[in-house]
């Protein structure tokens, strides 16, 4: 058995030396471990037959040579695997001058940077962010708004109800009340967020778009600094020689009320086809607070007045960016996203 042993000894070891790949090595390892017909592990099976007093060494001797096969193995194929990297890496030549691959990075969405750079004019004048729930009471989103029960505003064609009392709300202006009765005067707040209105999708409509409303109350407001808080802002938004003009108009929750207009921005105040030849393009609606509205949160509107507005992001990012359709924003085409 120990003759056998050591022949086998001399044919591994030149099996082993033969070896030049994973798949010659694997190989090896079954013909001489294999299950079956491994020829060691042959011989091992043959221990039985080996005389007693004999059996102990050569079961060691057999173990031991078993042992030294894994070893060299395992040595072998680190070192088929390094030679093998170290060929790979002769062939590739690694230049080092060559500019790196960029990757693409992500950006923020157009509505994203208009939000951010509204709040950020306003932070600029001691202006802070005030946010409420989407789903509203009636309460907040009209009663506390001077918005009466007749009012089309409230009828299920424009409004989303989840029941008689709850709906999504239609603006912004609910946070407005909720942060007067929570806080005391002096306010100057915005408030931005998705609001929801039964509209028909279409170039400048969508049923699910942004807002940011913004409310001022203080003791000794007046309609001029309402105008000077809008003609800042609008000017810092679009640029230094927008100009701006107020219209008289309606709204529940203001009095007096007014739209607010600049200067056509694609034609600089000529005429042309988006602001259908007048100049001016209509970006915003505001006014002074009426003083039911501070009856209903418990602010002496003899001692305190304010003004409040309320503007559509995606109203500001299409003629900020020359969008001729609302519906780009919510497409998620990246052929859009990535001019931005």
């Amino acid at each position: 058995m120990l003759e056998k042993l050591a022949a086998l000894k001399q044919s591994f070891d030149a099996d082993l030396a033969e070896a030049r790949s994973g798949q010659q090595l694997s190989l090896l390892r079954d013909r001489y471990l294999g299950r079956k017909g491994g020829r060691l592990t042959l011989l091992m099976k043959g221990l039985k037959s080996v005389a007693v007093a004999d059996r102990k060494e050569v079961g060691r001797s057999l173990n031991q040579f078993k042992a030294r096969i894994e070893t060299a193995m395992e040595t072998a194929r680190q070192r088929i695997e390094s030679e093998s990297i170290r060929q790979e890496s002769a062939r590739v030549t690694l230049d080092l001058t060559l500019p790196g691959k960029r990757r693409a990075l992500g950006h923020l969405h157009p509505l994203t940077r208009v939000r951010r750079d509204i709040e950020e004019i306003f932070y600029s004048i001691g202006y802070s962010v005030a946010d409420g729930p989407e789903i509203e009471t009636t309460y907040y989103n009209f009663e506390a708004l001077n918005i009466p029960q007749d009012h089309p505003a409230r009828d299920q064609g424009d409004t989303f109800y989840l029941s008689e009392s709850l709906l999504l709300r239609t603006h912004t202006s609910p946070v407005q009340i909720r942060t007067m009765e929570r806080m005391r005067p002096p306010l100057r707040i915005i408030c931005p967020g998705t609001v929801y209105r039964r509209d028909t999708p279409d170039a400048t409509h969508s049923p699910v778009f942004q807002q940011v409303e913004g409310l001022a109350v203080d003791e000794h407001l007046t309609f001029r600094d309402f105008k000077g808080t809008m003609e800042y802002f609008l000017k810092a938004f679009y640029s230094e020689g927008t100009r701006v003009r107020f219209r008289p108009s309606y709204f529940g929750f203001t009095e007096p009320s007014a739209e607010v207009d600049i200067s056509c921005t694609f034609c600089s105040g000529d005429g042309c086809r988006v602001c259908k030849r007048t100049g001016w393009i209509e970006v915003l609606g505001a006014g002074m607070v009426d003083p039911e509205v501070f009856r209903h949160v418990g602010i002496d509107s003899e001692r305190y007045t304010g003004f409040a507005f309320g503007v559509g992001i995606e109203r500001f990012a299409m003629i900020k960016y020359g969008v001729d359709n609302i519906q780009h924003f919510y497409q998620n085409d990246l052929r859009f996203l990535r001019q931005f």
